[in-house]
């Protein structure tokens, strides 16, 4: 079937990534990956390359762009090379759907030009210690001061992606308290500058994958934030929270349909490459019907990552369509990638292999985002159920 997701400058920016990839970031990947992270300066490349300024407006340095496609192709070619951009995806993916949506002229103006070149790195702070998926439980406190110049946060966060490198975080806060009809009123977002005094970043988290990407527990302690940089209308920030939550899962669906095809491009190679019982281990049945079988459902998934793309750009993507997304390539990645594990034999086990690696940095995409189990739920509300 012939893909019709991507046109001629998705591919030319395909080209263009590819040889970027392979001349910064292959060569020194075994170094990130024993750091756990990517160094400060990547991001400067990035920035460079143009990277963070695809879909922000030309008029603040960007290319004004009002596509994710974009950002589906350099999906694709990290998983296919087996690397990942360390903690920057969050940058895009996350943050600066909040930036164009909430932030003033004035904060614009202050925030993206710094955006776009990799000087000032963004995360969003929103998982508390203690209430995982229930954001409404948080307990983080942002009080206005009583001469109404600042607020004054309070609290703690963790496994905030990007929380080591951050210069900027948005941070989810309680503004006011919630009340008996609505759990999830009084809570706000607010632009920190992570150079604030009270601001302190702890442990720079050891996770199981996607060892790359800095996840950190951050604190708060009196740390003053200027009412200049509260973002949209104080009390409205789970609502806000709520309306970008199909672009990121948008996003961990196309990941990870992106991961399944890498790890069928690893495997068959391998397999044709690897001897044993004096023939290739692609010359067996049961491999070809293994990878066959594979191949058949990266297929489905690349067409479900596609429509989904196609229907965020148009800005028609639900919230449901984007859980049943999710949910569907999450769970194909995860099927995929174990069996073609199993193909590498003991050799798959090792993290010298890519596919050791994205068998590991996949397992997390049936949990951020909203567990498997959330998408089930969202997914039954919206048949009625």
């Amino acid at each position: 079937m012939r893909r019709t997701v991507f046109n001629e400058d998705h591919e030319a920016f395909r080209e263009t990534l590819r040889a970027f990839i392979e001349a910064e970031v292959v060569p020194v990947y075994d170094e990130w990956f024993a750091a756990g992270q990517a160094p400060r300066d990547f991001y400067y490349k990035l920035g460079e390359l143009g990277i963070f300024g695809i879909n922000v407006p030309e008029e603040f340095g960007g290319a004004g762009m009002d596509s994710h496609k974009f950002e589906a192709v350099l999906y694709e070619e990290t998983a296919r090379a087996g690397v990942q951009f360390g903690g920057s995806g969050v940058h895009v993916l996350l943050a600066l759907p909040y930036i164009k949506m909430l932030a003033s002229d004035e904060q614009k103006k202050r925030y993206l030009p710094k955006f776009v070149t990799g000087e000032e790195m963004w995360a969003i702070a929103m998982t508390e210690p203690g209430t995982g998926s229930d954001l409404a439980g948080m307990k983080t406190t942002a009080k206005l001061s009583e001469d109404g110049t600042h607020y004054v946060l309070n609290g703690a966060k963790t496994f905030i992606t990007g929380g080591v490198h951050a210069d900027k975080v948005i941070v989810c806060a309680r503004t006011s308290a919630p009340t008996a009809e609505d759990r999830r009123h009084g809570i706000s977002l607010f632009a920190v500058d992570t150079k604030s005094e009270g601001y302190s970043v702890g442990r720079k988290l050891d996770k199981l994958g996607l060892r790359t990407s800095d996840t950190a527990e951050l604190a708060f302690v009196d740390v003053k934030v200027p009412v200049e940089d509260l973002l949209g209308e104080e009390n409205k920030g789970f609502y806000y929270l709520g309306h970008n939550l199909a672009s990121e899962r948008w996003g961990i669906a196309f990941g990870a349909y992106a991961q399944a095809k890498a790890a069928v491009r690893f495997a068959k190679q391998y397999v044709q490459e690897r001897t044993v019982f004096g023939k290739p281990v692609a010359h067996f049945q049961n491999t070809k019907f293994e990878l066959a079988a594979c191949q058949a459902e990266v297929d489905a998934a690349e067409a479900v990552a596609d429509r989904a793309t196609e229907a965020l750009d148009a800005g028609e993507l639900t919230p449901a369509e984007a859980a049943s997304a999710k949910l569907f390539c999450t769970e194909v990645a995860h099927r995929v990638i174990d069996r073609c594990l199993q193909l590498h034999g003991g050799y798959g086990y090792m993290n010298e292999y890519p596919i050791a690696r994205l068998y590991a940095d996949n397992r997390v995409n049936r949990i951020y985002g909203g567990t498997s189990e959330i998408m089930k739920t969202i997914i039954a509300k919206d048949m009625g159920l």
